[in-house]
């Protein structure tokens, strides 16, 4: 079985308000067993336009990453975020 990754890149825009969102965020990462593989952390754009903090999350499969991300504690999460940042956000099957 392969792993689910969910990829983001943010620009926080209001640290208060982010802080809320990572809490909540942080909760529902655990309910579904994901696991931080990068979040923050020094970094270099090699190619593009990089946003200021990346963040990489690993789950034991797509689907999962999935039901994190459409989960009703995810979405509660997100709902503080807004105005928070601006992200993009990926959900990727690994090999």
């Amino acid at each position: 079985m392969t792993k689910g990754y969910v990829i983001s890149r943010v620009d926080v825009k209001n640290p208060e308000a982010y802080a809320e969102y990572v809490r909540l965020g942080t909760e529902a990462i655990r309910k579904f067993g994901g696991k931080p593989l990068v979040r923050g952390g020094k970094h270099e754009a090699m190619e593009g336009t990089a946003r200021a903090r990346n963040v990489v999350l690993e789950f034991d499969d797509y689907e999962t990453a999935l039901a994190y991300y459409r989960s009703a504690d995810y979405q509660a999460a997100k709902a503080k975020r807004a105005g928070a940042a601006d992200m993009e956000i990926v959900v990727v099957e690994g090999v």
